[in-house]
């Protein structure tokens, strides 16, 4: 098999466990008129086409902001602002209305493409719109009339929800319509944090454009609970206002049902799928709670630890476990879970003659070896065993002595083992044994 299938395979494999938990979940996928502009909106259409192929029920929600200023610009008129926030006056919203239709046809023109030799072969998606959300004017605020500018007041979940059945992609424009019959201009944004919100959709997933959730290094953010949201908006200087607004649309849809939140660099070909079929994707992941935890282990994590320790166990790392070993010992292991998968794990095994326990199987995949899990893993299990009222912790090891050392471990005889586990040392594999008092 070439190199080229072989990956195709292993990528097949990786992304089986996401095809089944994303089927039937609802996602809204919001990003700008620049996906239109610029000519990359193909490569998008391909990928919403391909989750809807696979069962996803999907959500657009795209914005129109150079498609208005170049209608503005024809006209010899610009969008006035005050206080960061759009003024559109008759002339605006006449370039607004024009623009959202051109984009939502672009859509489902693109949607409706079933080329024979083409990414869209086979793919005709029916494409769904509608006045699904009511608005209320904006208003005056510090005396300033803001004349058509809107705020969502609500929006149709449930006539969504019925074109989403019916098997329909869904577009939701950034426009409003109030009872009276009058049409507003909306953000784009706060359209679509709305949308998600009143659907509890399970992602939102917003394309930026030039925008990126950096840390003090420049690395990007790759995860964020809405509390370390937060203060990532008091601490952090220089936020542009498109950024801050979205943060903050994060936090209130993470509190309002939505699930997750993942903000994608637009730039980056196949973000989309890259993000949803991936263990760790290539954004920025925002929830109410950490989507990674330490907990302690159950018979249902037996498979898992398997997984993570086999390829140690086949190098001679790790002494050979069977199931059934795993399975009597499952009481005693503590797991590190992240995206339904066990990454990291460890277990305390008390010594029935000695006040001290036995730091067994500790083992963290190397793809996230990173991070510190192994610290906090350790710091989990050293809690533990001071709350059982153990007074010390030994690890027998052959190949991480010196992580261990670094951590307050010292080396001691095997002799220095309590009798029931040095009757069971292995002189053959010689490992070394180290110890830590938890006093």
């Amino acid at each position: 098999m070439s190199e080229a299938l072989t990956e195709l395979v292993k990528v097949f494999r990786q992304g089986a466990p996401y095809i089944n938990a994303h089927r039937g979940a609802t996602f809204v996928i919001a990003f700008g008129g620049e996906a239109v502009a610029d000519g990359t909106l193909a490569s998008l259409v391909h990928d919403v086409a391909l989750l809807n192929s696979l069962g996803v029920r999907i959500v657009l929600v795209p914005g129109a902001r150079p498609q208005v200023e170049r209608r503005l610009a024809s006209r010899g008129a610009e969008m006035h602002y005050v206080a960061g926030r759009r003024v559109t006056d008759d002339t605006a919203l006449e370039c607004v209305r024009e623009a959202v239709g051109e984009v939502r046809l672009e859509l489902e023109a693109r949607l409706s493409m079933g080329l024979a030799n083409s990414p869209m072969a086979g793919l005709r998606v029916r494409a769904a719109s509608g006045n699904f959300v009511m608005a209320k004017p904006y208003g005056v605020h510090g005396g300033v009339d803001y004349l058509h500018t809107g705020e969502v007041r609500r929006v149709d979940a449930d006539a969504i929800h019925q074109r989403l059945e019916d098997g329909a992609v869904v577009l939701v424009s950034p426009l409003g319509y109030s009872p009276t019959g009058e049409v507003f201009n909306l953000y784009s944004e706060d359209v679509a944090f709305a949308t998600a919100r009143a659907l509890r959709a399970e992602k939102l997933l917003y394309l930026l454009d030039g925008q990126r959730v950096v840390d003090d290094s420049g690395k990007l953010v790759r995860q964020m609970t809405t509390d370390e949201t937060r203060g990532y908006l008091r601490d952090r200087e220089g936020l542009s206002e498109e950024l801050t607004r979205l943060l903050r649309g994060a936090v209130e849809a993470c509190h309002g049902g939505v699930r997750r939140v993942h903000l994608l660099d637009r730039a980056r070909d196949g973000a989309l799928l890259m993000e949803l079929f991936t263990r760790d994707g290539v954004g920025t992941l925002i929830t109410a709670q950490s989507f990674e935890r330490t907990r302690r282990a159950s018979i249902e994590d037996v498979g898992g630890i398997l997984a993570l320790i086999e390829p140690l166990e086949r190098d001679g790392t790790l002494v050979r476990r069977s199931r059934e070993r795993l399975e009597s010992e499952i009481a005693d292991f503590t797991v590190m879970e992240r995206e339904g998968t066990i990454v990291a794990c460890g277990a305390l095994h008390p010594m029935p003659d000695a006040a001290m326990a036995e730091l067994a199987c500790f083992v963290v995949h190397p793809e996230y070896r990173c991070g510190a899990r192994g610290d906090r893993l350790l710091a989990r299990l050293e809690a533990e065993a001071r709350s059982r009222g153990f007074e010390a912790l030994f690890v027998l090891t052959t190949r991480t002595a010196h992580w261990f050392q670094e951590r307050g471990f010292e080396r001691v005889p095997a002799d220095a083992l309590p009798g029931s586990r040095r009757a069971m040392y292995n002189y053959q594999r010689n490992s070394r044994v180290y110890l830590k008092r938890l006093a």
